[in-house]
């Protein structure tokens, strides 16, 4: 059963609640993670955390400019880290092969995931991120069937 929230008073707590969404796609079965949250949330923060505990040694960074990272787990599988906060259009989207990518059933992390939402397959896991204080956040975790 997926945990609904988890609370993060501060950064040192990143780690733990890592582990915990980490569990949470597990139990899901889902490949496709997709991350909402406000610009300065801590979206790639809690990806960078979320790629430590799944054993990624590559730094990771937002995609931005790339609009795609690829990164190697522990066990050499690809994870790929979007953030299509600055794509122009659901087109550019599917003519980076956006779709190939989210269906290809490798782990795919998807910061702004509104702006491609027809291409998101399901189910997937959303994890909202909300600020509630200076370092504290409330990560809300539902599955889309």
């Amino acid at each position: 059963m997926l945990p609904s929230i988890i609370a993060v008073s501060s950064v040192d707590e990143l780690p733990a609640a890592a582990r915990r969404v980490q569990a949470a796609i597990e139990a899901a079965h889902c490949s496709v993670v997709a991350f909402e949250g406000e610009m300065g949330a801590g979206k790639t923060t809690l990806i960078r955390a979320l790629a430590a505990a799944l054993g990624v040694a590559d730094d990771v960074s937002s995609p931005t400019f790339s609009l795609v990272n690829e990164y190697r787990d522990a066990q050499e599988r690809p994870v790929y880290h979007f953030d299509f906060y600055r794509i122009d259009s659901l087109r550019e989207a599917e003519q980076m092969g956006a779709a190939e990518y989210l269906d290809s059933g490798y782990l795919c992390l998807v910061e702004w995931p509104a702006r491609v939402g027809p291409l998101l397959p399901t189910p997937r896991l959303e994890v909202r991120i909300d600020v509630v204080g200076p370092e504290a956040r409330e990560i809300h975790l539902h599955l889309i069937p």
